[in-house]
Parts: C-alpha cells; structure tokens; sequence
C-alpha cells in the first residue's frame, strides 16, 4: 500500500474510533439504548443521519445489551427528490428499513409565505409523522441525527433570541410520553461527521426545502461556532461541558433555586461566613 494511501486509512480509522468512542459515551451517559429496544433511526439522506446509522451498527456488534435497529426515511415529495437511493443503500446494507410517504413539501410551502423560515412547520409535521411511525413499528426509542453543533447552535439561538437558557436534550420524552427521543451523536462535532461522510462515500441526499435559505438564524450562529473553533481552539468543547455541569444556585432562575430562603448554616460562625465571603469577593462585603 503506498505511504499517502496508509496514511490515509490511518486518519479515516482515528476518526471513526473517536466518532464511534463519543457516540458510545453519549449512550452511556443518558442511559439512551437498554437490553432489548427497537431503535428507529430517522435517515434523511444527509451527513449526520447516515453517520448515525453506521456508528450504531458497529456499536451494535459489540454492545453489551442487545437491541434492534429499523430505518425510517420520510419522503417528503420534494420536486426532485431521488426516490431510490435511500431503499436501494439500505438493502445492499442489510438493514431493516421503512420508507414512508408524506406530502409536507406542498402544505409547507402552502402555509409559509415566500422567503420566511420553513424550518419550524416542517419540523413540527415530521416529528408528527415519526411519532405515528414509531408507534406502528413498535420502536421503543427515535434516534434523530443531531450533533453536538447543533445542540450548541440551539442554545445560542435560545439565548439570544428567546432569552431562555434551552438547548437540544440528548434524551427527551415526547409531549404525550408516549415516546423516548435520543440524539447519539450530541458529543460528535460536525466536522468529524462530515469527514467521515466523505471517507465513507455515503450517497448524501441535499435538502431542497430549505437548504438555500442562507440568512437563517441558525446559519448565522453556525458561521460563528466555526469561527470560534478557527480562532479559539478548544472554546466549543468548553461550552459543550458547561451544559453538563449547571449551577442553578449562580444563576438568577427563582424557579430552581430558593435565593428568598437562603440563610447562612448555623454551623458556620460568623468568622467562617468572613472566610467565604473574602474567597468569593476577594474581600470582605463589610469592613471591620
């Protein structure tokens, strides 16, 4: 094999190692896949769903619970939508799959006037659709294909125009509790994936609903996540662990800390309440 081809597969097996490590460290951390769950993976033709899907094949091999996999494409009657590539990939894979056939394309377009944002109805009609089907196929669990960029991206969005502190949950309940949602990939950066996709050949499928709405919010915190990446290496990962490491009572949410009852400890003295003050102020709150 020649240098430049070895070095190649070397890098390619690097990648897909530390991809598959924090997809199987997300699974651990939530408690996403138990002994015996039907798993719906949600494939859409991209990047990350394709990635998802092969992580989770080979975790699969070697994980110490046994579970099964179906994946679920939702055609969505996209004008040029190639209808075969998806059935055509996932059974020369050998995966069990489904593809089920909805026309949101048309009531999304329908519904929202030209030039304003699709994300959110086609989001809202999907996710109704997935739900139905997972209940139809007896899914225990629905693995949707976001990463950790996105589930940054959602914060930020959150943060700057809803004024919440909310981002994507690795593991949520539906609204009805009749489903449980996972997102394996919520540790993977999105480069990783898409160099994995490339390394991998997968048959991407582009979005044409939205994928030329360019000045979308999202898209905008994403050229910044980028940016921040580029120029303040390690930054994104920081963040990413502070959303596992909350301190609700240094934030300001009555909701989830009692500050109005707050009391000092009777087991402190009044020369122990000096001491915390000094190391949280650097001095004093009141002189001698």
């Amino acid at each position: 094999m020649p240098e430049n081809s070895r070095k190649v597969k070397f890098e390619t097996d690097k990648l897909a190692k530390r991809i598959r490590r924090q997809v199987g460290e997300a699974i651990v951390d939530f408690g996403m896949i138990e002994e015996g769950d039907r798993v719906m993976v949600c494939l859409s033709g991209g990047k990350d769903s394709y990635g998802m899907l092969d992580v989770l094949i080979s975790l699969r091999e070697k994980a110490p619970v046994n579970f099964e996999l179906i994946a679920v494409n939702l055609d969505q009657k996209q004008p040029g939508f190639p209808a075969r590539v998806l059935p055509d990939y996932l059974a020369a894979l050998g995966v069990p799959f489904r593809i089920v056939e909805q026309d949101t394309y048309s009531i999304v377009k329908r519904v929202i006037p030209e030039g304003k944002t699709l994300c959110s109805l086609c989001s809202r009609l999907r996710r109704g659709v997935l739900y139905r089907v997972a209940g139809e196929l007896g899914a225990t669990k629905i693995a949707l294909g976001h990463h950790r960029d996105d589930v940054l991206a959602t914060f930020f969005l959150n943060l700057f125009h809803a004024g919440t502190l909310k981002a994507m949950p690795a593991k949520l309940l539906s609204d009805d509790g009749r489903h449980v949602v996972i997102r394996p990939l919520a540790y993977v950066a999105e480069a990783d994936l898409a160099a994995y996709a490339e390394a991998k050949a997968f048959p991407i499928i582009p979005c044409t609903l939205c994928g030329s709405q360019e000045n979308l919010q999202r898209k905008v915190v994403g050229r910044m996540l980028k940016q921040w990446e580029k120029t303040e290496p390690g930054r994104i990962q920081s963040i990413l662990r502070a959303l596992t490491d909350v301190r609700p009572s240094q934030l300001l949410d009555r909701k989830l800390f009692d500050f109005v009852g707050l009391r000092p400890s009777a087991r402190h003295d009044e020369q122990e309440v000096k001491i915390m003050q000094f190391r949280e102020f650097g001095e004093p709150l009141f002189a001698e």
